[in-house]
């Protein structure tokens, strides 16, 4: 049981990485129910007269979540983040609050958002850089301008891909385009489609170097037993 309480414990916020802590804790207060208190600061409802014991239950847990709610942002801070909070009463007042000043004001947050966008159409893979090297470059990107609020979609990454790829994926390209199905590919399959084409080159390389290599002995044997024969042949 120790270690299941654990496992469904929200990560502590401790000042740093707000945006990532707000993602998980709007998860977590989502699966322990009183999100909609954080929200909305909703009010519950009101116990009409004469309820049942069943009635009367659900009543007490629903008037329960609001301050559930609170409780469960204050013990998903530290002390000090807490101070800046204690003074709120309600779990929407203290998530409003750690927004404002941890997430920065909207101006600030459109600045950050711009930037990333210039640095998201500014990436371009390079001839020797490996599809999951610019990949992994490209989603860290997105993820941050996904962590301020701005929904992109894959089929815009998707895209952003296709236009960034270097020469060497152009028959790939082509093959894509002939298939028709551009439009409905995913982020996953695209990538491995083009790892699939990079494995296939990078195969037929070492069997090129391979057999170059086997030429090039080929022919050191071959000039060894000339020589060895004419010697053979200036003895006699």
């Amino acid at each position: 049981m120790a270690s299941q309480s654990v496992s469904l414990s929200p990560l502590v916020f401790n000042g740093d990485q707000y945006h990532i802590w707000a993602v998980r804790m709007r998860a977590y207060l989502r699966g322990q129910g009183p999100w909609q208190y954080v929200e909305e600061e909703k009010q519950p409802p009101q116990l009409g007269p004469n309820p049942t014991l069943n009635q009367m239950r659900m009543y007490e847990e629903e008037m329960s979540k609001a301050p559930r709610a609170l409780s469960h942002i204050h013990s998903a801070v530290t002390d000090l983040v807490f101070t800046r909070i204690m003074a709120c009463e309600t779990a929407k007042e203290a998530w409003d609050r750690l927004g404002e000043e941890f997430m920065g004001s909207d101006t600030t947050r459109n600045m950050q958002v711009m930037n990333l966008r210039r640095e998201f159409e500014m990436l371009r893979m390079q001839e020797v850089e490996k599809v999951k090297e610019y990949v992994d470059r490209l989603m860290s990107v997105v993820n941050k301008i996904r962590l301020l609020g701005v929904e992109m979609s894959d089929k815009m990454i998707v895209e952003k891909v296709l236009v960034s790829l270097p020469e060497r994926f152009e028959s790939k390209i082509s093959s894509l385009e002939d298939s028709k199905d551009l439009s409905q590919i995913s982020l996953t399959k695209l990538v491995h489609a083009l790892q699939a084409q990079e494995q296939r080159k990078l195969m037929r390389q070492e069997d090129s170097n391979e057999g170059a290599m086997l030429a090039a002995q080929k022919g050191v044997n071959t000039q060894g037993s000339n020589r060895r024969y004419v010697g053979d042949k200036r003895g006699k």
